[in-house]
């Protein structure tokens, strides 16, 4: 099944737990956390103590996307926070496959993430060592950007390459997703479906996500 992952860049933290509530109440698969240091990406947002709080109150897997510099450092207190998945960046982690198996020697499911710019190609190897794969259709930094067109096009091509690779692994796609591009993104091979100001922008979440998720689950039979 497809699954709908709201991702708390974009609510507001004045109200985030009651938000988080409202997703889960509206049939969310899992919370997403884009995590930055202010180098990899230009800007800052939570750690660790953040998602252990979260850990605490939430029934749904917590996703932790690491966009910072050395990841392998922090790895290790994400998981312990609570993290049930963590991915990291192609294109700043130089010993990828030894962080990939710390990741999963911690008991998290372990991913990697590739850029806009970045070519395909250069996921070819990790593919036969992750769990998940995510593809940004943004550039990473900011939540609420347009979704980048081109990136259907890298969606199924990348679709095609876990088909012939490896094929049990999930993909996952980030960045400019709303209510009127949801069902194409699914569509075209997303199996986690990463949304922010598309949930965290309406005036119900709890309907909004609702909506997404009923959405999500109808593109399969498409």
């Amino acid at each position: 099944m497809k699954k709908l992952a709201p991702s708390i860049l974009s609510a507001d933290f004045w109200s985030l737990g009651e938000q988080i509530s409202a997703c889960v109440e509206g049939g969310a698969d899992l919370i997403h956390f884009d995590v930055m240091d202010g180098h990899f990406v230009p800007n800052i947002t939570f750690g660790p103590h953040l998602l252990e709080s979260i850990k605490k109150h939430c029934p749904l897997p917590l996703d932790a996307h690491l966009m910072i510099e050395n990841p392998e450092r922090y790895i290790p207190d994400f998981v312990k926070a609570g993290a049930d998945m963590v991915s990291v960046h192609v294109e700043n982690t130089p010993h990828l496959h030894r962080t990939l198996e710390l990741i999963k020697g911690l008991g998290a499911k372990a991913g990697v993430v590739i850029n806009p710019g970045t070519p395909l190609s250069a996921l070819e190897e990790a593919l036969y060592h992750v769990d998940f794969v995510l593809l940004m259709s943004v550039n990473p930094g900011f939540g609420g950007q347009r979704f980048i067109e081109r990136s259907l096009q890298r969606l199924r091509k990348l679709r095609s390459m876990i088909e012939l690779l490896n094929p049990g692994i999930l993909l996952e796609v980030d960045g400019g997703i709303k209510e009127e591009n949801i069902v194409e993104v699914a569509k075209a091979g997303a199996d986690i479906l990463v949304v922010g100001s598309g949930i965290f922008g309406a005036e119900d979440i709890r309907a909004q996500t609702r909506k997404l998720k009923a959405l999500v689950t109808s593109s399969e039979a498409l």
